[in-house]
């Protein structure tokens, strides 16, 4: 049984487009001053040793394992500290996207995801290498990547979202035609019966039994559409109690009958 999945009407997602990068690897020698500040928004990618970034007054520490959004038209000034400083410094067109995705802004902020945030750099320095087809729309995909990686990462921190729920979410939509047991749900989810169900609401704001019940109504609005199955046999597959009971919770939730909507939507398509 299927479900559709599409994206619900959200505001326009601004672009952010690629320009360049640079991989560094410097020393005590290297320092760079732009005393009319960067010519478009960076992002400094610091995977080993320290630098240091001012712009007007203020001083950044930029420390292993960290990124830093840098604004452009700033006066700045950056160099490496202690002798070695290894960083990935990527420039692209506007800062909307870093906005959009919640990222701070001329704040250094620390990341447990440096291996996966070095990978996508490689593979953009790659790409630009080889320049295989359509690598320019590559490498603004990957910039792109890059941005959601680090915007997950922070989402983490978020108190309302339990991703240790994400699996079960995951799990429940994949086994709609199956038996509901909210007792395994809670095993595999490792928490207690109650920090479940409250964890539970508080991200999908319903019970686990009607979460499901929704699930197995939106397969089953699907299925009228799409298939010649009975109504019978769609309440058999997604293991209701009987057709009486699906047909019930369907008009409840669509406002007409299975039966009803099946001919209103076949009447439609033939209109």
């Amino acid at each position: 049984m299927n479900i559709p999945y599409g994206l619900e009407e959200q505001p326009a997602i601004p672009p952010c487009n690629f320009t360049s990068i640079w991989k560094v690897q410097a020393n005590d020698t290297y320092q760079v001053s732009k005393g009319e500040g960067f010519q478009a928004p960076g992002l400094f990618i610091t995977y080993k040793g320290t630098g240091t970034l001012t712009q007007l007054t203020n001083q950044y520490e930029l420390h292993a394992h960290s990124y830093f959004f840098v604004q452009e038209a700033i006066p700045s000034h950056y160099s490496c500290q202690n002798d070695e400083w290894n960083f990935y410094f990527i420039d692209f067109s506007s800062l909307d996207m870093a906005h959009f995705l919640q990222l701070p802004v001329s704040e250094v902020v620390p990341t447990g995801k440096m291996t996966e945030a070095i990978q996508l750099c490689e593979r953009i320095i790659d790409n630009l290498i080889v320049q295989p087809t359509g690598y320019a729309y590559s490498a603004n995909i990957m910039l792109q990547e890059i941005l959601l990686l680090f915007a997950r990462e922070q989402s983490l921190t978020d108190t309302f979202r339990h991703t240790e729920l994400n699996k079960i979410l995951i799990y429940m939509h994949k086994n709609i035609d199956k038996p509901f047991r909210v007792d395994e749900l809670v095993k595999q989810s490792g928490l207690s019966r109650t920090s479940f169900f409250t964890r539970f609401r508080s991200v999908t704001g319903l019970s686990p039994s009607h979460y499901m019940l929704r699930l197995k109504l939106e397969s089953a609005k699907a299925s009228l559409d799409t298939t010649t199955l009975s109504v019978k046999e769609i309440a058999s597959t997604l293991h209701f109690y009987d057709e009486f009971h699906f047909s019930k919770w369907f008009k409840k939730s669509y406002g007409l009958s299975p039966t009803s909507y099946r001919r209103l939507n076949n009447s439609r398509q033939e209109g």
